[in-house]
């Protein structure tokens, strides 16, 4: 099996017990055949290199099926990693396995880990106005801004780039996370006047949003904006990026936008993921008239 070191930007030494680990060149290869995008390949990577790091010195097609298992029983039993945590890990080993040395091990996993149904979280129009007013700088009043607006994650925010922006038709195209099923977006005219002006002050070269030497700004660092705009505005309740993009999806509902519509932005796949927003909303339900009312008889 043909292995490198890998050494992406996703990657620091305190990660891994092991900074000279290595990674099967093979997977990289597969995914970039498969055109997956950026965000899922680092996703993937940083997942099956923590199971490599986990039995160091074995040859990722010698871990056997009994090892595999034992290491999930380890991220629940030991760890205590979120289901979505766990599934990432799954998916991550089963693409090496099934995918790239065509092992299929299936009937050797635990159960995938079901999602409690827990109510989104949602903040009002109120405090996010409140939020977005305590947010200081251009550039980061454009990201905060720019993930509400729209109802972008922080991966699509990271990724964007300037040609991503149409001004005509007041969009913005967003790449899907698993490079299948790109989408457009609304782009708000307050947001459109604001990058303009970021246009104008920090001339990105690649990306829409650059911290240094053309680079990426990190999910970490955007996180600490919203952060800092929350603890400024004396807002006490959560507040995440998620946290915004759940309250986008929930103030469009409420002001009577079609759910199939905001499936759409939001890129979801399932109406049901969707219909998760109706159970936080205030949709007043004596603002539905009945059908019959509006018949002449």
């Amino acid at each position: 099996m043909n292995c490198e070191i890998i050494k992406s930007s996703f990657k620091k030494k305190s990660q891994y017990k092991n900074a000279n680990s290595y990674f099967p060149i093979e997977y990289i290869d597969k995914m970039n055949q498969q055109n997956y995008s950026e965000p899922t390949s680092k996703t993937y990577r940083y997942h099956f290199q923590r199971f490599l790091n986990h039995y160091i010195g074995i040859k990722p097609e010698d871990i056997t099926d009994d090892q595999i298992r034992e290491y999930m029983l380890y991220l629940v039993q030991e760890k205590h990693y979120s289901a979505s945590i766990q599934n990432n890990a799954i998916n991550s080993i089963k693409y090496y396995y099934n995918e790239v040395i065509h092992r299929e091990i299936d009937c050797y996993y635990l159960p995938r880990p079901k999602k409690g149904k827990i109510l989104p979280k949602i903040l009002n129009e109120l405090e996010i106005s409140q939020i977005l007013k305590s947010i200081k700088g251009l550039k980061n009043k454009c990201m905060i801004y720019l993930i509400y607006s729209a109802g972008l994650t922080p991966s699509e925010l990271i990724y964007l780039k300037i040609e991503d922006i149409d001004s005509q038709k007041m969009q913005i195209f967003i790449t899907s996370a698993k490079g299948d099923k790109d989408r457009f977006v609304v782009l708000s005219k307050k947001i459109l006047d604001l990058l303009r002006d970021y246009f104008k002050k920090y001339r990105p070269k690649k990306w829409l949003f650059e911290s240094y030497r053309g680079k990426q700004f990190s999910k970490r660092t955007i996180q600490k904006v919203l952060q800092n705009a929350v603890k400024e505005s004396g807002i006490n309740k959560p507040a995440t990026l998620t946290i915004l993009r759940n309250s986008f999806a929930v103030h469009l509902l409420e002001k009577g936008i079609d759910i199939r519509y905001i499936q759409k932005m939001l890129g979801h796949k399932n109406c049901k993921t969707t219909m998760k927003y109706l159970r936080v909303s205030n949709r007043d339900l004596n603002a539905v008239i009945s059908p019959l009312d509006n018949l002449d008889i």
